[in-house]
């Protein structure tokens, strides 16, 4: 197969750069357009489970994307009186990794240099079509074998390609932010703490910052407030005020969104990442599933010499594990915000007895242990 096929990718975040690469390892060239100014990544930590760092292995950056990163061994869900309503241990086949997304985002950097793909900032993708042109704002029209949008939730080229089925609007969201680690803190252990309506998520990072995550529903105002209304949270969780004290003015509130496209593709265009499956991270599996997404494309197109046909496919085998966790992560979501705080306990009960059923923890954990295509 020729190796002098080209691809112009509209977003340089996470999905764009695992894209880029996965071709430019297939012999592809690639061009990478960010609309920034430069290449940065907020302070948040990541969950990169088993399907994830797979995937990153075959992009060749897992080593360096999780080197100063904690190595989990049980994440556990604990209700309003400490009572543990759900359980999972990681082993050396089963894993789960949570260093800092600015760490992921530099190892993808620097991968993307090293093969020498071109990567061009303040440069705006306005339009695409399914005949494989990307427009850009500065007037310009290129031309490619693939061309890619990659840019996000709100993506004008997704609907500039009439893929867009819904975009919605969900009833939580989350404050995501680093606090400086203690050396008392837990090493090995994410605990999610569930308080009425509100969750706190605590993750051991690295040696010197924890990763923290505040869940809340939409109409709750100070649970949304940023700077993090500190006083209101240490009411729902007063257990946990060594937590909350660290909290700093930084982080930011996102609403959770889900996207339901027509289709990945058209013609010889395609979506990926959030554009094509924006999720809320309750089952933190957006990211992986973007990472293991990429890799298979690289892999279709690589068995097919016809582009349009490689999408289709690759649509058709990939897309049923991604709509399956969309539908999961969402249902986690409402399970855990939608009961009344006078019907915390009843929760508790109802889901200390389901999450130890196995067709359920199957399902929640289904991308998790999935083997990406392209993996080793």
């Amino acid at each position: 197969m020729s190796t002098t096929r080209h691809a112009e990718i509209a977003g340089a975040g996470l999905g764009g750069l695992a894209l880029a690469i996965a071709l430019a390892q297939k012999g592809w060239s690639v061009r990478v357009h960010e609309r920034s100014d430069d290449l940065r990544m907020f302070g948040a930590g990541i969950w990169l489970w088993e399907n994830g760092l797979r995937s990153l292995e075959a992009l060749g950056v897992e080593q360096t994307a999780t080197a100063r990163a904690k190595r989990i061994e049980t994440m556990v869900a604990r209700d309003q009186d400490g009572r543990p309503l759900l359980r999972r241990s990681f082993g050396t086949e089963d894993r789960l990794i949570l260093p800092p997304r600015a760490d992921l985002y530099d190892a993808l950097i620097a991968r993307v240099g090293e093969l020498g793909v071109e990567v061009e900032l303040r440069s705006t993708a306005i339009g695409i079509t399914p005949r494989g042109e990307l427009e850009i704002e500065d007037g310009k029209t290129l031309q490619a074998d693939l061309v890619v949008a990659a840019d996000g939730v709100f993506s004008r080229l997704r609907e500039a390609l009439l893929l867009t089925r819904r975009v919605d609007y969900l009833d939580e969201g989350y404050t995501r932010l680093l606090i400086p680690r203690r050396p008392d803190d837990p090493d090995t252990e994410v605990t999610e703490y569930w308080s009425g309506s509100r969750r706190l998520l605590y993750d051991p990072c690295t040696d010197d910052v924890d990763y923290v995550c505040l869940c809340c529903p939409v109409d709750d105002e100070a649970g949304r407030r940023v700077p993090v209304d500190k006083e209101s949270w240490l009411a729902s969780f007063p257990m946990l005020g060594g937590i909350i004290e660290r909290i700093d003015d930084s982080g930011r509130w996102d609403r959770a969104m889900r996207v339901t496209p027509r289709a990945w593709s058209r013609g010889v265009a395609a979506i990926v990442g959030d554009a094509a499956h924006g999720q809320p991270p309750n089952l933190g599996q957006g990211a992986n599933l973007t990472f293991q997404n990429c890799l298979a494309l690289a892999e279709y197109l690589e068995r097919d010499a016809d582009v349009a046909t490689a999408l289709a496919r690759w649509e058709r085998e990939e897309r049923p594990l991604t709509d399956h966790i969309q539908r999961w992560t969402d249902l986690y979501g409402r399970v855990a915000s939608a009961w009344p705080d006078r019907f915390a306990h009843r929760r508790s009960q109802v889901l200390e007895t389901v999450t130890r059923i196995p067709w359920v923890d199957r399902q929640l954990n289904k991308a998790a242990r999935h083997r990406p295509l392209g993996a080793r």
